[in-house]
This record gives C-alpha cells, sequence and structure tokens, in this order.
C-alpha cells in the first residue's frame, strides 16, 4: 500500500486517519502470494473502504460494489492521483444489477452483519464452484455470526491465523446449496403514539441503522420537531429511512421534502418509505452532505449526524453537514439538530452560524437550532 498514494474523500490535510487499513494489507499479501496468478476473470470487491483495494487491483480490472458515494467518489480520486485510468475499475452501487459472473470475490467485511447479508444473497447465483472467495477485516470485525453468514449462503468457511489484528476469511462455495432470498428489505409498523407517523410502516433496506424499531434518538427528535407551512423545501440530511422527513411531509404537504444521503441503501429506504405514506413533493438525493442541493434555496435542515466514520470517531461529517447547511439555506433558514449531548454541536453551531439555542434535551439527546442570519 505504501506504493500509492491513498487518500480518503473528501480529502482533509488535516486527517491523519488513513484510506486504507491492516485487513487491506492482510488480503493483497495474501492476493501477490497465496493466490499469485489466481486472480483472473471476473473479480468482484464487496465493501472497499476508501477505494484501495481496487486501485491496488486496477490491473486486473475489478469491479467494486459499495453502499457508500463516498467511497465511489475516493475510489475515482485514488485512481487519479496513481495515474490509472478510471475505466479499469467498474463502479456499481449495492443497489445495481451485480456481475452475471463472478470468479474472485473479495469481501471487506462490512459493519452491518445485514449488509454483509443482502449482499451475499445478491452475490451467491453469480458464483461458482471454483470462485476464489477471501474476506477481511479486523478482528474486532470478525464474529462467529459473520462466518455463518458466509457458510449459510455461499458454502464452508474457515479463517486465517490474525497478523497485526486482522484476520482473513477463506470461503468453498456450494452450488448445490439451496438458493433462498434475501429476508431485505425489512418492514416494521411504527408505534401508535407517534401522532401523523402512527403505525404507519417504514421500510428499511440491509445496513440501515435500526433496522426493526424505531430508535430512541429518532423518537425523541420527532417529539420535538419544528412547524411548518406553506411551501417550503425541507431537507432531511443523513435521512436514513426517511421518518423525519416523512413525518415533515405529512404535517405540511405543500412542502417539497429532499432526503440526501451518502448511503444507497438509505436513499433507497427513505425513497420506499416516502412511496408507502405520502404522495407530496419529494426528491431523493445520493451526495456528500448538502453538495447537492443548491445554495441559499433550503428553508429548513434537519439533521442528525454520525460521528463514526467506519472504525474510527470523527467530527468530520458534522462539520460538513453544518458547513454545507449555511450555504444552502436562505436568509432565516434554520438548520435543526439532534445528537448526544456529549458531542458539543452547540459549540461548532455557534461558529459556523454565529447563534444556536437548545429547543429540547433528556439525560442522552439534545435538540439545536440554528439560523442563517
Amino acid at each position: 500500500m505504501n506504493e500509492l498514494d491513498l487518500t480518503r474523500f473528501p480529502e482533509n490535510p488535516r486527517d491523519r486517519l488513513r484510506a486504507w487499513d491492516a485487513a487491506d494489507e492482510y488480503l493483497l499479501r495474501h492476493l501477490g502470494g497465496d493466490l499469485h496468478g489466481s486472480l483472473h476473470g471476473s473479480v468482484v470487491v464487496v465493501g472497499d473502504r476508501w477505494g484501495a483495494l481496487v486501485t491496488a487491483l486496477a490491473a486486473h480490472r475489478p469491479t467494486q460494489i459499495t453502499d457508500s458515494h463516498l467511497t465511489q467518489e475516493a475510489t475515482r480520486a485514488n485512481l487519479k492521483r496513481n495515474g490509472i485510468d478510471p475505466d479499469q475499475v467498474r463502479l456499481l452501487s449495492t443497489r445495481d444489477t451485480p456481475p452475471g459472473r463472478i470468479d474472485v470475490l473479495l469481501v471487506r467485511v462490512p459493519k452491518s452483519l445485514a449488509l454483509l447479508e443482502d449482499q451475499l444473497h445478491r452475490l451467491a447465483p453469480a458464483v461458482h464452484e471454483d470462485t476464489v472467495v477471501v474476506g477481511a477485516g479486523m478482528v474486532t470485525e470478525i464474529h462467529t455470526s459473520t462466518l455463518r453468514t458466509f457458510e449459510r449462503v455461499l458454502g464452508p468457511t474457515r479463517t486465517s491465523l490474525a497478523e497485526r489484528k486482522a484476520r482473513l476469511i477463506f470461503c468453498a462455495p456450494d452450488p448445490a446449496l439451496p438458493r433462498t432470498a434475501s429476508p431485505w428489505p425489512l418492514r416494521y409498523e411504527l408505534p401508535d403514539d407517534l401522532g401523523e407517523l402512527s403505525r404507519r410502516t417504514v421500510t428499511n433496506h440491509a445496513g440501515v441503522f435500526c433496522a426493526d424499531r424505531l430508535d430512541i434518538g429518532t423518537r425523541f427528535f420527532l417529539s420535538n420537531l419544528p412547524r411548518s407551512e406553506g411551501p417550503e423545501r425541507i431537507v432531511d440530511l443523513g435521512c436514513g429511512n426517511g421518518v423525519v422527513g416523512l413525518a415533515m411531509a405529512l404535517r405540511n404537504p405543500s412542502a417539497e421534502v429532499v432526503f440526501v444521503d451518502e448511503s444507497y441503501q438509505a436513499v433507497a429506504s427513505a425513497e420506499a418509505t416516502f412511496a408507502g405514506n405520502a404522495s407530496s413533493a419529494a426528491r431523493f438525493v445520493i451526495g456528500d452532505a448538502l453538495a447537492g442541493v443548491e445554495a441559499g434555496s433550503a428553508d429548513l435542515v434537519l439533521t442528525n449526524p454520525p460521528f463514526h466514520s467506519h472504525r474510527a470517531t470523527t467530527d468530520d461529517t458534522a462539520w460538513r453537514m453544518f458547513t454545507g447547511s449555511r450555504t444552502a439555506l436562505r436568509r432565516g433558514g434554520e438548520l435543526w439538530v439532534i445528537g448526544n449531548r456529549h458531542l458539543g454541536y452547540h459549540v461548532k453551531l455557534r461558529r459556523v452560524f454565529g447563534n444556536c439555542e437548545v429547543v429540547a434535551s433528556d439525560p442522552k439527546f439534545v435538540v439545536l437550532r440554528a439560523v442563517r442570519r
């Protein structure tokens, strides 16, 4: 990996987090040693974090499958940084139709077991008995349930010894295994104490946070949402399954709600949730924070910023969401944020907007409001 010039996306010179880890290095050493000469035919890489794997394997013309828009942008940037023709790597999302035949399947184990399960189900028809299947992850990411998922969907599975706290997974595909359908997406009914959202059906594709229930942070946010009237443009930023934006659409059918997330699975979930419950104007945007929303066009932005990027704790995403919101909002427009109390978002909002007030709080969460002056 040291021979490549790799970065995360968007590039931040102050960010010392690498665009690869020991699991990526372990996998590439294995491919260059034990599997030297075996990388032929259709090579598919699932869950590549920042494009490090497909950049290193670009000579084999791999297909990358990811749920992350940021991963795709990082991959394009890293290919360019290393003078590699971008046409050597095919970029697909988890919502795209996968290749019809896979000869080498490389899997970076995701944080979400559900996403792993769903993707293996989607890829299983293209895998044959001679397909080389190798997974990789940090020791803390590989559990008994991870191995059982490989075994149940693809075939017999074993692991390597650990090296630098990373481990490989080896799976021998068994075409005789019964083909079962993926259990995803999952649908559930909301509780009956949520006003206009009561007993509405939510759709969650695999990998979206809190797939089978309403999480407590979102519940608290829903009980403290702002009023909205008339033809406003409301942005549900980091929309997940879209319940916050749906609540605003049901409260104000004259509004246009824009659902934004960098996760393809999340935007697909929000679109399905909205389609099953509302018919007002809505847009669904895959993007980095508010890069896809016109400057000065929004009346209200609602968000619950993530504070993890894979295994790392970082406030980079929150900063981009806050600064992007200030640009996207018209004068007098408002940003409403929910977050864990300990994250101190009020300090960041005062730096970005020059103001911030507490709308509601409980022992764990706080809802904050900042106004674009």
